[in-house]
């Protein structure tokens, strides 16, 4: 069985610094690190994670705090974050801000209870808008900490401005010549975290309005960001017989892919009758063949972890409260084309 003191022998260095450097700290070089970490490799040792923690005062923990499971967003986030967290040898802890709009003593516990043991060196927050007090004990704990989704205050966070994807999606369907479109988002009055719905829903009426085209509020459904609930928010919006809209822009693209089910089923071919168009880069969409803003949540949470080990490595977290805009890119495929009174 490979020992520390094997691993000291064979790296030319002292047990106390394959202890150190195993830990992570700061005060190993990274040519000693680098020397440490091959030998553990070649003689397949592991430190006992309790001895580091005990050695160093970090537990090689990530908290990641979401609030939905199940959904491939946030599962891509996390990914991401996962492969490079792993890569660096951190574990991660999932904490679930389960339906606490019903439950709110579930949120409250979460943050005076479950954060404030010592179980995890950092957080990255995904989508959760946090509360002064929530924030005060985050900062509190004065462990690192890094947001996805909008700005949280002496937090570095990474954000979307959903304002111009939304933008960018619904002028795609006026350059093609669409003046009725509709528009699949989600319930603004519960609202997600950062107001997303209500940004989405400003970025698709201002691209309306360049083109000239006036917002219509019998063009909107609403739908719960999911497949099922955007072929039901279609299926409204293609029977309802007061509106004729040659293009769908739905704000997800789980919504977009249930607006042309929804079409197929009413007898409407995609695209030569209905153009559709999402915003994600969900996985699916390549297989519907589905025009989409991709927003590249497996990135996403690539660049969380990269800012969060940054973090870790230096000690500070940021207290400057940074915030980096996060890449989007319009992918076209076969799910939009001219409306069909243009077709030459």
């Amino acid at each position: 069985m490979a020992t520390i003191q094997g691993v000291a022998e064979l790296a030319g260095v002292s047990t106390a610094t394959v202890s150190r450097a195993l830990a992570g700290k700061s005060t190993v070089s990274d040519t000693t690190r680098r020397k440490v970490e091959d030998a553990a490799h070649q003689l397949g040792y592991v430190a006992s994670a309790t001895a580091s923690s005990l050695a160093s005062g970090r537990t090689r923990n990530v908290g990641f705090v979401l609030p939905v499971l199940g959904s491939w967003y946030y599962g891509s986030v996390l990914k991401g974050a996962n492969r490079a967290l792993a890569d660096a040898g951190y574990d991660i802890t999932l904490y679930h801000l389960e339906d606490t709009d019903r439950h709110p003593e579930r949120r409250e516990r979460l943050f005076a209870e479950f954060l404030q043991r010592k179980r995890v060196d950092a957080f990255i927050a995904v989508s959760v808008e946090l509360t002064e007090a929530e924030l005060t004990r985050i900062h509190g704990l004065r462990k690192p900490m890094v947001g996805v989704g909008g700005p949280l205050a002496g937090v570095t966070t990474l954000s979307l401005d959903d304002r111009a994807v939304a933008h960018l999606a619904t002028s795609h369907l006026t350059s093609l010549g669409h003046r009725s479109i509709g528009y699949i988002g989600g319930e603004e009055a519960d609202n997600l975290d950062f107001q997303l719905p209500r940004h989405r829903r400003e970025g698709y009426e201002a691209a309306l309005a360049e083109a000239g085209i006036s917002a219509d509020p019998r063009h909107r459904a609403i739908a719960d960001f999911t497949i099922q609930g955007g072929y039901e928010a279609a299926k409204q919006l293609l029977g309802d017989p007061r509106v004729h809209p040659t293009a769908i822009f739905a704000a997800s693209d789980e919504m977009a892919i249930g607006a042309i089910l929804a079409a197929r089923d009413l007898g409407l071919r995609v695209p030569e009758e209905l153009s559709v168009i999402g915003i994600d880069g969900h996985e699916l969409g390549e297989f519907f063949e589905l025009t989409t803003v991709d927003q590249h949540p497996v990135e996403q949470g690539r660049l969380a972890a990269a800012a969060l080990l940054a973090e870790l490595r230096t000690g500070a977290a940021g207290a400057a409260g940074v915030a980096l805009e996060l890449p989007y890119e319009l992918k076209v495929r076969r799910s939009t084309a001219v409306p069909p009174g243009e077709r030459a």
